[in-house]
């Protein structure tokens, strides 16, 4: 073992004591789905982060692999402040990709590493209620606002958590494809984002990490913000330095803290072993939200 390496577990220490038996909820997404290596070490992180204590929870969005299916059936995706706008027949894939293909894959990748992955919808255990979300919609400051019918885009109602403490009491990692449940049994869409927000709100998780595909909160120069407050964050929304999928990781952020949740931490998952530089060092690697 090179001194290198020795420095870089006790740094690690008192992180891995501090985090000891806490829930982490875990947003995965972005190019960190997509690239074998990436992949492969997020399988580990996750692990890692289980067999030394700690209750990893992920949740998973799938966006390029709903919008490679949905090219090849000529279908073309359309987006409303990073939401994507859902019909039957986009809503059928979505199910498909993220309940089927994503979510297994994930799961076989975390269970090869010696965890023991269990892939979950929103629907089982109806662990995601849902209803239908319309989005109000200003262009321009001058001009009054619209009402957006996305389709079959949902906001979360209610999670019911029995499902995840059950699992994760025998040691299993949830694994968390974000479709809900609506009250007539109708099936929603709904950013999984925000469904990892209202998660971590229901299991009083310690923490909550977004990745995404840049560094984290940008400045204007197009810099990292290492820390923000919740209460910089609208007039960052209205200078537009916040726009366009940031922003719906930003209002989970703040919801999260407004409802117990100590940290909000938005990193680059296409560094390897973010999540665990993110956790287990002084710096850090992203921005990391509070109150």
């Amino acid at each position: 073992m090179t001194p290198n390496v020795a420095d870089i577990l006790i740094e690690a220490l008192p992180y891995i004591r501090r985090f000891y038996g806490m829930t982490i909820v875990i947003k995965y997404g972005g190019h960190a789905m997509v690239d074998e290596q990436l992949k492969e070490d997020f399988a580990r992180d996750i692990t890692l982060l289980k067999f030394i204590g700690l209750n990893p929870v992920v949740v998973h969005g799938g966006g390029p692999q709903i919008n490679s299916v949905l090219d090849q059936m000529g279908i073309r995706p359309k987006f409303v402040r990073g939401m994507r706008l859902t019909d039957e027949h986009t809503m059928d894939v979505v199910e498909m990709v993220l309940g089927g293909k994503v979510n297994k894959a994930i799961v076989a990748q975390i269970n090869q590493q010696g965890g023991k992955a269990v892939g979950l919808s929103g629907k089982d255990g109806e662990l995601i209620l849902a209803k239908k979300l319309h989005i109000m919609f200003q262009e321009e400051a001058d001009k009054p606002p619209e009402i957006i019918d996305p389709g079959l885009v949902g906001q979360v109602e209610h999670i019911n958590p029995d499902i995840i403490n059950t699992l994760t009491e025998q040691d299993f990692i949830p694994i968390v494809a974000p479709v809900g449940v609506g009250k007539y049994g109708e099936t929603y869409n709904i950013n999984a984002d925000l469904v990892a927000g209202k998660i971590a709100i229901a299991l009083n998780a310690k923490r909550l990490i977004l990745l995404t595909d840049v560094d984290g909160v940008l400045d204007s120069s197009g810099s990292v913000i290492s820390s923000i407050s919740s209460g910089h964050i609208d007039k960052m929304i209205e200078e537009k330095v916040i726009s366009g999928g940031m922003i719906p990781k930003i209002e989970c952020a703040v919801d999260a803290l407004k409802n117990g949740i100590e940290k909000v931490h938005i990193i680059n998952g296409c560094k390897r072993h973010s999540v665990l530089l993110e956790l287990f060092t002084r710096k850090g690697i992203g921005t990391e939200v509070t109150i």
